[in-house]
């Protein structure tokens, strides 16, 4: 196949991270976690002090820092800021409950998705986020639009932790979804949203393996031909 990108956005909780990364081996591309690089950029400000309510402030520490994401065969998805592997740190409860301060910003949102379109230029793609279809790549050969009802993505959320030997407050979880989601869908510069052109997949009633197997087959039974009308599988 020629290069090309695959968009994938949708809420927190729809499963958008572990589709992308296995659809992107299947397809033999790259994997492009664009939220890894939001969580790059709020650990070097919790690190360095820095007042995350201070959007001057975050927009100058974006355009002094250097995010990369590494795809190696076999590896997981390397996150490297200024040089130094910081993909488990990224992952801490602080950084992840503190990314959104990055995200609404719109002059970092600027920056981020100028990085982010670089990356796409370079290589074919598998990208997973709030706003690729929309924002980054409206002219992606191929989007999605990953969801699933509300319960179901705090369950999945709740097992994923606890998976993880973390304790979880499932009631402060809960609130904590309802109010990132609010966050992602009302904030001024690339709100979550659907793209007119994204196919939604529903994954309420789905399996990861399905979800890859329903986006696999839709891209690869359509090389030559163009986008179909948006959908719903």
């Amino acid at each position: 196949m020629p290069d090309f990108v695959v968009t994938i956005d949708g809420p927190a909780g729809a499963g958008k991270s572990t589709v992308a990364r296995v659809l992107a081996r299947q397809l033999g591309v790259a994997f492009m976690d664009t939220g890894a690089m939001y969580r790059a950029l709020t650990l070097k400000a919790l690190r360095q002090g820095v007042d995350l309510k201070d959007a001057q402030a975050l927009t100058a520490l974006a355009g002094m820092s250097v995010i990369d994401l590494v795809n190696e065969p076999g590896q997981q998805l390397k996150v490297l800021l200024d040089g130094e592997d910081v993909s488990e740190a990224i992952r801490s409860l602080d950084v992840t409950n503190n990314t959104f301060y990055a995200a609404r910003t719109p002059e970092v949102r600027h920056i981020m998705v100028e990085w982010q379109r670089v990356l796409g230029a370079r290589r074919s793609l598998v990208g997973d986020g709030r706003d690729l279809g929309t924002v980054v790549f409206p002219q992606a050969k191929y989007k999605f639009y990953l969801d699933a009802d509300f319960d179901v993505r705090c369950q999945r959320r709740i097992d994923e932790l606890k998976a993880k030997g973390q304790a979880v407050d499932e009631k402060a979880l809960r609130e904590d979804l309802a109010a990132r989601d609010h966050r992602d869908m009302t904030r001024a510069v690339g709100p979550l949203r659907r793209a007119d052109d994204a196919l939604l997949i529903d994954s309420t009633h789905m399996n990861i393996d399905q979800v890859v197997e329903a986006l696999y087959r839709r891209i690869t039974g359509k090389q030559e031909a163009d986008r179909s009308p948006a959908g719903r599988v």
